[in-house]
């Protein structure tokens, strides 16, 4: 069994296993039918799991689509880290009336951590974990895809931070997008005009 199935991209390799023929039983032993009737169980469970993940995600993609579509515009953020942005920012409307409390929220606000002389700032511990996940998610791929990122994290370690401090940085400066994306500032109140005489 194994050498028609050796070297096999892992696509074709489910395709494969999930299309075995049922063996003949006359002569087999049993480990060969057992063998092949996993394989074949494994490999449809396997489409059947992508299948339902596919779905899913086009599910979450298309609530976030239609609550806030600017957010998978922008580089770097999928369904899922969108999903876990509004998800936080919904939990909690009443409390991110600035981007700095939703910074807080993610676990993205500096928090000082200076001595004597040594003027630092470090990472924050608290805050949502899933939130400030998705935000190093979305900033991995923009260092990954997006040249401003590449060069804004070059210049801070030309400056002498080290990458995790850098990597805050980014991820603060990535809340305050979302933040102004999902919160667009409220327009002034227009004033009463006078009636016309």
């Amino acid at each position: 069994m194994r050498e028609p199935l050796a070297g096999l991209s892992t696509k074709t390799l489910i395709r494969s296993c999930a299309d075995l023929a049922e063996p003949d039983t006359s002569g087999a032993d049993s480990a060969h039918l057992a063998a092949v009737y996993m394989l074949r169980l494994l490999a449809r469970r396997i489409q059947q799991l992508t299948t339902e993940a596919r779905d899913l995600e086009r599910c979450i993609r298309d609530a976030v689509a239609a609550h806030s579509p600017q957010l998978l515009e922008r580089v770097g953020i999928g369904p899922d880290c969108a999903a876990a942005l509004l998800v936080a920012a919904g939990d909690n409307p009443e409390r991110l009336r600035t981007e700095a409390s939703f910074a807080a929220l993610c676990g993205v606000s500096p928090v000082e951590a200076s001595s004597g002389k040594t003027q630092r700032r470090r990472l924050n511990r608290g805050g949502d974990r899933q939130t400030n996940a998705a935000l190093y998610r979305i900033v991995l791929s923009r260092l990954r895809w997006d040249q401003r990122t590449r060069d804004y994290l070059e210049r801070r370690l030309t400056e002498g931070k080290t990458r995790r401090e850098a990597i805050r940085c980014i991820k603060r400066y990535v809340a305050r997008e979302i933040h102004n994306l999902t919160h667009p500032p409220a327009s002034p109140p227009i004033a009463d005009l006078p009636e016309a005489a």
